[in-house]
């Protein structure tokens, strides 16, 4: 259950909040704002049977704002539980929309550097999506690293050329920094984050035409659409526009374009390493008071919504309406455990195969196929991200499902 912090909570995980240290900044001292207790620790990890799902490891979320950089951090996360593998499934390349935004993204960047008969390397890649598309549109060599990966799960005429990594990137891995380096949706995942920038810009060294690209989410969307569902466990760090611009330039790099995408929902920025210190403010970043101004809207709007949600889903209960959520992910996982609600939501589909039929931690609900829909004909199907709707409506159509489509 939500909610926000009215007591003065001394200890986190046995350690004194006064001590804890900003991961982005260096500085002592963050200011606690909301918290989420007993959440799986991970979202994607496919659980093989109900009992597994609902065994699984739980922590708690403690929000802490940093308000010299504006970093955000879960101050009770524990890397213990960064256990990512095979079975981590968070493809997104099952959806038309989520390829034709990656096809242009790709596009764009091959574009914008030339990237031609380049040696390109992904840190974090997933299965391999973005990496190889990057390495067949432009006739590139490609390295990917990430521990979940699953060499062949992506068919490629660009196979031949990448080679994928089963680990944790590390300064190890230096040899392999070529002409670009791509990193979509890992920093969230790290809370030493100024450790973990540090460490690619050494791995650079002296090469300093090589561009760095990193995508993640924008928290500045979070705090003022309070998006709850986009708070969870593996998200231990959040960032903005003016703190991920911060982090970049203190660790030796110069921002050279920094922007927003996928219906604002994603942060990119594009950075060059430099050998002298690069000051320059990129248009997009926000000042500090903006960004405290941003968390307290969310400390004074968030009660109300987890409200109104909580007393949609009960009164369709009530009213013995079949609701199901489309989208089995971490806002999935985040929507039903900050509300408390899960028991009030019977069936959970969605599009990816390799997630059928397997279990949703902390949840213990089965996976089903979007086909499932067509028998059992629900009232209401809420969607977690309100980009794909458009997308659902049509698949909801074509199987002759005629039901109401909300989003968050």
């Amino acid at each position: 259950m939500a909610q926000l912090l009215t007591t003065d909570i001394k200890q986190v995980n046995g350690n004194a909040l006064a001590d804890r240290v900003c991961p982005n900044c260096g500085h002592q001292g963050l200011s606690l704002f909301y918290e989420v207790r007993n959440v799986p620790v991970h979202s994607c990890l496919m659980m093989p049977s109900r009992k597994e799902a609902l065994d699984f490891p739980c922590g708690d979320v403690i929000l802490g704002f940093c308000d010299r950089c504006g970093f955000i951090t879960n101050v009770a996360f524990d890397s213990k539980w960064s256990a990512y593998a095979p079975n981590y499934e968070d493809q997104q390349s099952f959806s038309p929309t989520f390829n034709q935004f990656a096809l242009d993204l790709a596009n764009g960047l091959i574009e914008k550097y030339d990237l031609h008969d380049k040696d390109i390397i992904e840190i974090g890649c997933s299965k391999g999506d973005f990496l190889l598309l990057l390495c067949e549109l432009g006739q590139n060599r490609g390295v990917g690293i990430d521990p979940s990966v699953v060499p062949g799960r992506v068919e490629s005429k660009a196979a031949d050329r990448v080679t994928f990594i089963q680990e944790y990137y590390s300064e190890s891995h230096a040899k392999y920094v070529g002409d670009f380096i791509c990193c979509r949706h890992t920093l969230e995942h790290i809370q030493p984050t100024a450790e973990f920038i540090s460490t690619i810009r050494r791995s650079i060294g002296d090469r300093l035409n090589t561009v760095v690209f990193l995508e993640i989410p924008d928290m500045t969307r979070v705090l003022r659409e309070i998006a709850f569902e986009d708070i969870y466990y593996e998200h231990c760090s959040y960032f903005t526009p003016g703190s991920l611009a911060r982090l970049f330039r203190s660790c030796g790099f110069e921002v050279t374009d920094l922007y927003r995408a996928y219906g604002e929902q994603y942060l990119l920025i594009e950075a060059q390493p430099t050998a002298t210190p690069f000051a320059q403010v990129h248009p997009l970043e926000e000042s500090l008071e903006q960004m405290a101004e941003d968390v307290n809207h969310f400390i004074t709007s968030i009660g109300s919504k987890l409200e109104r949600w909580k007393q949609h889903l009960q009164q369709a209960q009530a009213q013995e309406k079949r609701v199901v959520v489309w989208g089995s992910g971490s806002k999935c996982v985040a929507f039903l455990t900050t509300l408390d609600t899960k028991d009030q939501i019977e069936y959970i589909v969605d599009i990816n195969p390799h997630r059928h039929g397997k279990f949703i931690p902390g949840l213990g609900k089965e996976i089903m196929s979007p086909e499932f829909l067509k028998e059992y004909q629900p009232d209401q199907v809420i969607v977690m991200n309100p980009i794909y709707c458009n997308e659902i409506g049509q698949m909801l159509s074509s199987m002759g499902v005629d039901t109401d489509v909300i989003s968050l």
